[in-house]
């Protein structure tokens, strides 16, 4: 689910006015859920957060969410998830920013990325959604556990995109074992401006 590039585009949305319709999920004779038609359009606002689209993630998938994406889908938005799931198989779940609902999950087909992604952290997305707000108040539009690279000893962390109140962007590090927050140093805006969420 490497969709960077939409990110400034669907993050604009989020801050723009609401608007519903329906969501249906069905499934095909494999078991397959198929996205049904998310209740939010492009350019209207998701008034579902990331925390309530994890939630919502881990009822229809048990396990530990390892990404998690507001992202334009046919001129809809939807949460994109990645679970690593509690039967070992990583998913992806999509749910509706409109109200909650899961349009679909299937196993994932990124074997390759998925055998070299972390599984599990110390710090929960719940937490670092927490300590990426705490020290960038604004919108969550991203979050993924990401090691880096495990070969140079660099420790997990949850890569967190903040849609700052002001429109900004700021793009965080979490540490997954320490919650310690830290600006991206690729991040222009505020690549010098390092917080830890914590009051000194």
């Amino acid at each position: 689910m490497k969709r960077k590039i939409v990110i400034a585009a669907v993050a604009a949305a989020v801050l723009v006015g609401g608007g519903a319709a329906t969501a249906v999920a069905f499934a095909d004779d494999d078991g397959r859920d198929h996205a049904g038609r998310s209740s939010v359009a492009g350019g209207e606002t998701a008034r579902v957060d990331v925390k309530e689209a994890v939630a919502a993630a881990v009822r229809a998938v048990p396990g530990t969410v390892t990404e998690a994406e507001l992202d334009d889908e046919d001129g809809r938005l939807v949460w994109e998830l990645d679970v690593y799931g509690s039967d070992r198989t990583r998913h992806d779940v999509t749910v509706d920013p409109g109200n909650g609902k899961v349009l679909g999950r299937h196993v994932s087909d990124d074997d390759d990325d998925d055998r070299r992604a972390p599984r599990t952290a110390r710090v929960s997305p719940d937490a670092a959604v927490d300590a990426a707000l705490k020290a960038y108040p604004g919108t969550v539009t991203s979050i993924e556990l990401d090691d880096h690279d495990g070969r140079s000893g660099r420790t997990a962390h949850w890569e967190v995109d903040v849609r700052g109140r002001n429109g900004e962007r700021h793009e965080l590090h979490v540490d997954a074992r320490s919650g310690k927050v830290t600006a991206d140093r690729a991040d222009d805006d505020h690549g010098d401006d390092d917080r830890d969420g914590d009051d000194d």
